[in-house]
């Protein structure tokens, strides 16, 4: 098996210590461990011992290591089972799909549930596909469910109908199941380039393209969920966690990587494998689901307690920038050099210790303003534009804050929108999303989704590990 190193990863020194992961950790490695870092960043097939499966099994968790499987012949399409939830599609749609799923299909032609939601009238048999009726319409997560009651394989996949599959990217996620605390795999969703504005607007920023970087699926890191647009399943893994919750519409994807997550199964972000997605074909459409996606922020964080927080910063940050943002910058740059020291005290013993705690904190800090910029223009926008009618101050914030990410992201991206459209429909998106978060809190009778959490940062604690020779 071969491994490749996170690119948010330094190593220190003689290259024994090890920064990097999400939520950043530090290792210290002994020799041995060094040199297994050594052979990975050479590409050099890892053989397997007891020592160097932990070792390597804490920095997957971490998110310091992806693995790159090769093709397993003990794990083929003809071990999966799909299904795809359908509610009034088209017939066209569904044989396309069904169509695609069998040309990615290395042995026997790979078997199709279609699970037909209550559509009427009811969706017409599809060719190559066994379609199952639900009587009542529940939902994308209680259709997955039915078909999931139909599966005899040992592998499931789910998907929507408003992707277009590519190649053979069955076969490509399901070589990740040779890893056998692997549970969940899903592959980057980008958007399909279109015409309209919103075509290409979402080419640059859809909520569901999670981007170019591989990842360990966990909630409060860099990539925090998977949309269930498409995915593949160990059926064991999601017997173990009671599959998708059918009471929840919305947002019953990312709760199910959340629980596999919990309980112990690796969930696998797996942008070498990319499927297309259709964008919402109206402008209504598209704010409406914007909005319904900020609606299941409330009941997210009624599950999983601090996993949906809008801000995730120190506070230490988050006092940096309140100085700044009151007009007391000097105040906020001491507050700054002061966790500057703080955690070059906790890496003195480290080679090139206080030059790595200007660089992290200086990071840290960077990042968080853009973290707090999320914030004010998307779960609190509505407070920050009733503070930025009654402080001068305040609006310069909210100004700041709305427009520097977008244009930002505009220049870095190069959409083939003008950027006055972009950073507009940008400040839309969060609006939206925004309103369905209140919206949602206030139905649930909970803040929980609008609770930052203001963790301690740098951490106290590091990790040492190490590999017996």
């Amino acid at each position: 098996m071969r491994f490749a190193i996170d690119a948010s990863v330094r190593r220190v020194g003689d290259g024994k210590v090890v920064i990097g992961g999400s939520p950043l950790k530090l290792f210290r490695l002994t020799d041995r461990g060094g040199e297994l870092i050594d052979a990975i960043e050479r590409g050099d097939q890892i053989d397997p011992t007891a020592a160097t499966n932990l070792l390597i099994d804490r920095l997957l968790d971490a998110g310091v290591l992806h693995p790159h499987f090769g093709a397993d012949d003990n794990l083929n399409t003809a071990d999966v089972t799909v299904i795809i939830p359908a509610f009034n599609t088209p017939a066209a749609i569904l044989t396309r799909l069904v169509e695609e799923c069998s040309m990615a299909s290395r042995y026997a032609r790979v078997e199709v549930v279609i699970v037909d939601d209550a559509s009427q009238p009811p969706l017409a048999p599809v060719h190559g596909a066994r379609v199952v009726r639900r009587e009542f319409n529940g939902g994308p997560g209680a259709a997955r469910s039915t078909g999931l009651a139909h599966v005899t394989t040992s592998f499931v996949a789910f998907i929507d109908t408003d992707v277009e599959l590519i190649g053979n990217w069955l076969q490509q996620l399901l070589v990740h199941f040779a890893d056998e605390r692997v549970g969940l795999v899903a592959p980057r969703v980008s958007s399909k380039i279109g015409a309209n504005v919103l075509a290409r607007y979402e080419v640059a920023h859809s909520p569901l393209d999670l981007g170019p970087r591989a990842a360990r699926v966990r909630a409060g890191t860099r990539v925090s969920y998977v949309p269930a647009a498409v995915i593949v399943c160990r059926v064991r893994a999601l017997s173990d966690v009671g599959g998708f919750d059918d009471t929840m519409r919305l947002g019953e994807d990312v709760d199910l990587v959340w629980r596999l997550d919990e309980a112990g199964w690796r969930v696998r972000y797996e942008p070498c494998v990319t499927v297309t997605h259709r964008p919402r074909a109206s402008f209504d459409a598209w704010l409406r689901q914007r909005y319904n996606y900020g609606t299941s922020a409330a009941p997210l964080a009624a599950r999983h307690r601090g996993a949906l927080a809008p801000l995730r910063i120190s506070g230490w940050s988050a006092a940096t920038w309140l100085a700044v943002a009151a007009g007391l910058p000097v105040v906020g740059g001491v507050i700054a050099a002061s966790t500057t020291a703080m955690l070059a005290r906790k890496l003195r013993n480290i080679p090139d210790g206080g030059r790595e705690a200007i660089r992290l904190a200086g990071l840290g800090h960077l990042f968080a303003s853009r973290s707090i910029a999320s914030a004010l223009t998307r779960a609190w926008w509505p407070m920050a534009a009733l503070a930025a009618l009654v402080s001068r101050r305040a609006r310069r914030v909210v100004i700041i804050a709305a427009l520097a990410p977008a244009i930002i992201e505009w220049l870095r991206a190069q959409p083939d929108i003008d950027p006055l459209r972009y950073v507009g429909l940008r400040l839309l998106d969060d609006a939206a999303y925004g309103v369905g978060v209140m919206h949602g809190s206030a139905r649930a009778r909970s803040i929980d989704a609008l609770i930052p959490d203001l963790s301690s940062w740098p951490k106290t604690t590091t990790s040492t590990t190490s590999t017996k020779r």
